[in-house]
């Protein structure tokens, strides 16, 4: 079975000339299917630059990456694009829709399939908030949801439209023990069983058990 992610030699600068900053210097790493690899350093290690290269979040520089099959080395926008709806993407800050419910967040997801009526969308968000335990909650606004809550219907969102790849990027930064404790135990129960391999950026050392590997990085290489 090929790996959803396989990286050789990638290399990325922020900055031209006198300015040039080198952010990632020879990274090596690879994913495999149903994996939970925790990526973890200090900042500026050039963790999330990785993961948004990973993402096909924006244009590689140097090296090698493909991700659940596509080569990113030379890829325009559009094959970006559409690899992006392949992933799931969680973020610190949970990027939600204020104006819309719960429900509404997670069914946009499933925009990208124009043969899915708005009605079958809203009742698969339905199904995936009861799953993250919060069905009493689905037609609620964000505003109305503690962090933790907003950080579920994240992962919802995530996991709506079967993503062959999670990328999470410090989803426990801005939750208190408890709650960043239920969110990436559920983040792993829901990716494992649906066999969803899950790359995540994270400083919190209380989430390290939810790994099948753990990688560090340090001044953009790989060091552990």
């Amino acid at each position: 079975m090929p790996m959803p992610v396989e990286i050789s030699g990638l290399r990325y600068a922020y900055g031209q000339g006198e300015l040039r900053r080198p952010v990632l210097r020879g990274v090596d790493l690879s994913v495999a299917p149903g994996e939970i690899l925790l990526l973890t350093g200090p900042s500026g290690s050039g963790k999330t630059t990785l993961l948004t290269l990973i993402g096909a979040l924006r244009a590689m520089q140097e090296g090698s990456a493909r991700v659940l099959g596509v080569e990113l080395n030379g890829a325009d926008e559009k094959t970006r694009v559409a690899l992006r709806r392949r992933i799931g993407f969680i973020f610190q800050n949970h990027n939600l829709l204020g104006f819309l419910t719960a429900r509404q967040n997670v069914a946009m997801a499933l925009e990208t399939d124009a043969a899915l009526p708005e009605r079958e969308r809203l009742r698969r968000a339905g199904e995936l908030l009861a799953a993250v335990g919060l069905a009493e909650h689905a037609d609620k606004l964000p505003a109305k949801l503690s962090g933790g809550q907003r950080q579920r219907v994240a992962v919802a969102r995530a996991l709506a439209a079967d993503p062959g790849l999670v990328l999470a990027d410090e989803p426990t930064a801005a939750l208190d023990r408890q709650s960043g404790f239920e969110v990436v135990h559920l983040l792993r129960d829901l990716a494992k069983s649906r066999g969803v391999p899950i790359l995540m950026v994270t400083h919190d050392p209380r989430i390290l058990d939810i790994a099948d590997r753990v990688v560090a990085m340090e001044d953009g290489r790989i060091t552990a």
